[in-house]
């Protein structure tokens, strides 16, 4: 049986499989792992990643490990729910070097453009925690999802008016404290 994946598990994961990497790469880590590693969360069902290039020695090690290390693995990101605002590369935040493989936090605005689609309670408590800890600015992230709406028709299962009215909620300006 697989357990929960807390920080050390993840780390053990990503070293492992910087190890089995063939190639130079990137591994974008998101959902439960960020917020894991990011120190919000103390543990996730499972990690949560996406690679660029994707190469089967990198899926192979996926299979194996998932089973040696007992986590479970997700091949995911947030472009998976929804359009990305251009750019997420240049704002995935660097977690770490492991072999040839370099691992990033997959762009938090899209993550959190991602989470509020979803509309979790977990999902909707990460989305807060990462306002409350300054990972992603309220404005910002509005201009974020301007950006994506046009593009939303690209993903027949979102509902636009209620994405659009979570992401108003959770993003709007709470006045002065």
């Amino acid at each position: 049986m697989r357990g929960l994946a807390d920080a050390e598990r993840i780390r053990r994961f990503m070293r492992a499989l910087g190890a089995a990497a063939d190639a130079e790469g990137a591994a974008y880590l998101t959902g439960g792992t960020t917020a894991v590693l990011l120190g919000w969360r103390a543990s996730t069902i499972d990690v949560d990643i996406a690679f660029a290039p994707e190469t089967d020695a990198l899926l192979q090690a996926v299979s194996r490990l998932k089973h040696e290390l007992r986590v479970n693995v997700e091949l995911v990101s947030p472009e998976d729910f929804v359009p990305v605002p251009a750019g997420w590369e240049g704002r995935s935040l660097f977690a770490a070097r492991e072999g040839p493989l370099s691992f990033y936090h997959y762009d938090l605005y899209s993550q959190a453009l991602a989470k509020l689609e979803r509309a979790h309670a977990q999902d909707l408590d990460d989305v807060r925690a990462m306002i409350e800890r300054g990972l992603v600015e309220p404005a910002r992230a509005l201009r974020a999802f301007a950006e994506i709406e046009g593009a939303l028709f690209r993903y027949p299962a979102v509902d636009g008016r209620s994405f659009r009215r979570r992401v108003e909620e959770a993003f709007r300006d709470p006045g002065p404290r």
